[in-house]
């Protein structure tokens, strides 16, 4: 058991991934797209009590549903659920969705969307992703290596104190299967502990966070999440795991559910009342029987994939953490984990 060869969600065969991204004053949001060409069965799971969705209730194992084309997780808080009319449009373009008609472009895309708070992060209330970043962010899409930190949605992403981020990790089984996650970090909750360490560390793959140590520096003071915005902060972690296990509808909502435990291990707290934590199950596969929960042959093998979905997410929240890098913003700045505790790296 080891990271897929890019250690993101894109190891997982079926997965492509876009982004797009604003940094220049007064702008600090994107947008992320997570592509299927192949769809995919899928599910959600909502724990948060302020999330901002499109397209959820058909994911719910008793509707008809059979699957998806694209996920889109961005910025905007709910103006950002514009982004995934332009990623229907590409999608209906290239003749992908679910088919209404004889004719070659007569489908309908199935584009499920998540959003985070980042309004106003960046100076700018209405420096928000444009409904085109969607089309631009799939157009952009790939197999291959997942740019994280400060790219798609997670470029105004927070995590309390410190700059979030989009973070991606996988995991190969020595049968081949693998299982992968993406998430967007803009917690109200922290991701470290007292000592400055990150609260997800402790589930590395291997040696893959053996190079961090415990920061010598006092973690930097809470700071509001809404910035320019009087009031409580807001926030939301969103995310996708993904399978090339095959399971079906109900199975895939259960990877969703357990897959909130990967949250709970790296963010402390989390599922408030200001987060809009939600997260998205993908089963790639495309033929072959599919994995139920009530076939009790299949419980090992379901319960081995779920395990992997929650540390897999867990592993995506540090790196995302990692990755960020701190920016400048109207009311001070968000420091990254890697500027707030340099210590944490060194190699004495």
């Amino acid at each position: 058991m080891q990271p897929g060869p890019h250690n993101a969600i894109t190891d997982v065969p079926g997965i492509h991934v876009g982004q797009v991204e604003r940094l220049d004053p007064p702008y600090l949001t994107g947008t992320t797209v997570v592509h299927v060409p192949g769809t995919a069965v899928a599910a959600v799971d909502v724990r948060g009590g302020a999330p901002g969705t499109r397209e959820t209730d058909l994911l719910s194992p008793v509707n008809s549903n059979g699957g998806v084309n694209a996920i889109v997780l961005t910025g905007g808080s709910a103006f950002g659920l514009d982004t995934a009319g332009s990623v229907m449009r590409w999608l209906e373009e290239r003749g992908e969705g679910v088919r209404v008609g004889q004719g070659e472009y007569d489908v309908v895309p199935i584009v499920p969307t998540a959003v985070i708070f980042d309004l106003a992060r960046g100076g700018d209330f209405k420096a928000r992703p444009e409904p085109s970043w969607g089309a631009d962010a799939i157009a952009a899409a790939s197999g291959g290596p997942v740019a994280l930190g400060n790219h798609g949605a997670g470029a105004g992403a927070r995590a309390r104190s410190l700059k979030g981020g989009v973070g991606s990790a996988s995991v190969r089984f020595d049968d081949g299967t693998t299982v992968g996650a993406l998430v967007i970090v803009n917690a109200a909750g922290s991701t470290i502990g007292a000592d400055g360490t990150l609260y997800g560390a402790r589930l590395g793959l291997g040696d893959e966070f053996a190079h961090l140590r415990t920061p010598t520096e006092e973690p930097p003071a809470a700071a509001p999440g809404r910035n320019l915005i009087p009031g409580p902060s807001m926030n939301t972690v969103i995310a996708v795991v993904a399978t090339d296990v095959p399971l079906d509808k109900a199975a895939t909502k259960r990877m969703a559910m357990i897959a909130h435990d990967g949250l709970a291990r790296a963010i402390d707290p989390i599922h408030t009342l200001v987060d809009g934590d939600s997260i998205f199950a993908l089963s790639t596969a495309t033929d072959g029987p599919r994995l139920s929960v009530t076939d009790p042959t299949a419980l090992g093998q379901l319960e081995t994939v779920y395990a992997a979905g929650a540390r897999t997410l867990t592993r995506a929240i540090v790196h995302a953490m990692l990755n960020a890098e701190s920016v400048p913003t109207p009311d001070g700045g968000i420091p990254s984990y890697r500027d707030a505790f340099p210590s944490a790296f060194s190699t004495t």
